[in-house]
């Protein structure tokens, strides 16, 4: 049987034509596959974002002016924040239960001119006139914890209510008057004594303040207590159906955070070398400020203390920073109130992790 001779020439098959390799385009589901990764992350770590922040503020500023990673510079940022991170470290553990402290300022400074007061107008010893400087600033802070719990008052209404309160007071007492560091006994004026570590050095203010970060953060990871916290501030009804006493957590926030305050006072005794009744004005605003730029949520139940000493820091930083290069003191300010806005959005998209 005879076949047929294969195709030659024109009668050749046709080849088939090779299609050119698509273009790469660019994968949304992967990108938001990354966003809701990172998402995920600072949600779990709320630390993460403002140590990055951190990071990169210190090294902008280091390039910008060499003088900026001096030992001594660093020693004086650490001495500015120090008071700001203590009064902070209270309105945190306010914070965290979904609340709120605008007489942190009032309590501080009060509590000082308190202490100077017993100590050179009673003429109380030392020891004595800063026991009761610290009972009276635990007092201010117990009183708001009861009008909050008991009375059942808004946080914000009430601190700001005890703010006006308190500062009137300071202003009865000291007679608007500010009494030096020399005439008060030397344990006043202790905590601003520095501790020289090669060119660092260390006042006894900031090395207490160290102190207590350690020791809340501790509290707050691995004690009963510093779970109900959270779980009051993330929700207090559920806490309560839990067989939490929500009352007791807050009540014992709110007097804590008045301890704290008032150590914050004794420091800044030390760190002014004086009690004076006209400062702490801005100390309500920059400790809410650097509550907020450490991740913690003005909503409640996330956040870290460790976070808010990094976000005491920054706030220093930055000013330290700006200052070296120039710009002025109004352009500070921009600064810092641009980076809360900018935390707080974060905060925002960070709750709406999906689970």
């Amino acid at each position: 049987m005879a076949t047929e001779p294969p195709p030659t020439g024109a009668h050749r098959a046709p080849t088939a034509i090779k299609e050119p390799e698509p273009t790469p385009e660019f994968d949304v589901n992967r990108h938001e596959s990354i966003v809701m990764r990172i998402q995920h992350v600072l949600h779990g770590n709320p630390v993460l974002g403002p140590l990055a922040v951190l990071v990169v503020a210190v090294v902008a500023f280091s390039i910008v002016n060499t003088r900026f990673f001096s030992a001594p510079n660093l020693s004086l940022v650490l001495a500015q924040v120090t008071v700001i991170a203590v009064l902070a470290l209270g309105q945190t553990l306010i914070i965290l239960t979904a609340g709120i402290d605008l007489s942190v300022g009032a309590v501080a400074v009060f509590s000082s001119i308190l202490m100077a007061s017993f100590a050179t107008k009673v003429g109380v010893p030392g020891l004595a006139a800063l026991v009761l400087g610290l009972v009276c600033g635990t007092a201010m802070g117990a009183l708001n914890g009861f009008l909050v719990t008991r009375v059942k008052l808004p946080p914000f209404i009430v601190t700001l209510g005890t703010l006006t309160i308190f500062f009137s007071l300071n202003s009865v007492v000291s007679k608007s008057e500010t009494v030096r560091g020399s005439d008060m006994p030397s344990l006043m004026t202790w905590t601003g004594t520095t501790i020289p570590i090669g060119g660092f050095r260390l006042t006894y203010g900031s090395l207490i303040m160290l102190l207590l970060f350690g020791f809340f953060f501790y509290a707050l990871r691995s004690t009963a207590w510093g779970k109900h916290v959270y779980a009051t501030g993330d929700d207090i009804e559920a806490a309560r159906l839990a067989g939490i006493r929500t009352s007791r957590v807050l009540f014992s926030v709110y007097t804590v955070a008045g301890l704290l305050y008032a150590v914050g006072g004794w420091i800044l005794i030390g760190r002014l070398a004086s009690a004076s009744p006209n400062v702490g004005v801005d100390y309500n605003l920059d400790s809410i400020t650097a509550v907020v730029l450490g991740g913690t949520s003005l909503f409640g139940g996330r956040g870290s203390v460790i976070g808010t000493l990094i976000g005491a820091l920054i706030v220093g930083v930055f000013r330290n920073g700006l200052q070296l290069g120039g710009v002025e003191v109004v352009w500070q300010g921009f600064a810092v109130g641009l980076l809360v806005l900018v935390a707080v959005s974060l905060d925002q998209w960070i709750r709406k992790v999906k689970t």
